[in-house]
């Protein structure tokens, strides 16, 4: 695989349509895969090494990003779901990857500006319930 663009990432959210429209402005975008463990170490653990019992633990997937106002109708969309903290059907897209897509809510959501600049926002989503991943030949 050759190396891929990071503006070509995509996070998408689903809108009163029920059609998945891009987050516009977004200049950064992060994606991450979370996976708490469940330490079962005893007192006849191997020399104490820490034992971890497969498939106990909770998963989560967070999405951040921060960017530029581009676009009334994605920035409606994030706005209504954060005031209303509601849940939001989201896709990432990662090119020649994969996409992940599931229910979110928007954790954090932040507005700046300086004088002389343009108008920034950044917004987190945690993960609520099961994330599906499908694979892009």
């Amino acid at each position: 695989m050759s190396a891929q663009a990071g503006r070509d990432l995509l996070v998408k959210l689903k809108n009163d349509a029920g059609d998945f429209i891009t987050l516009a402005g977004l200049r950064t975008k992060t994606l991450r895969f979370n996976a708490r463990s469940v330490d079962v170490t005893d007192s006849e653990s191997l020399d104490a090494w820490r034992e971890l019992l497969p498939g106990a633990g909770t998963k989560s997937v967070e999405i951040s990003g921060a960017g530029v106002f581009r676009d009334k109708a994605s920035d409606a969309v994030a706005r209504s779901a954060f005031f209303d903290q509601s849940l939001i059907d989201t896709q990432v897209i990662i090119p020649h990857f994969g996409i992940i897509e599931g229910p979110f809510l928007i954790a954090s959501l932040s507005y700046a500006g300086t004088f002389n600049g343009e108008a920034s926002y950044e917004l987190t989503f945690h993960s609520a319930g099961a994330a599906s991943f499908t694979v892009i030949d």
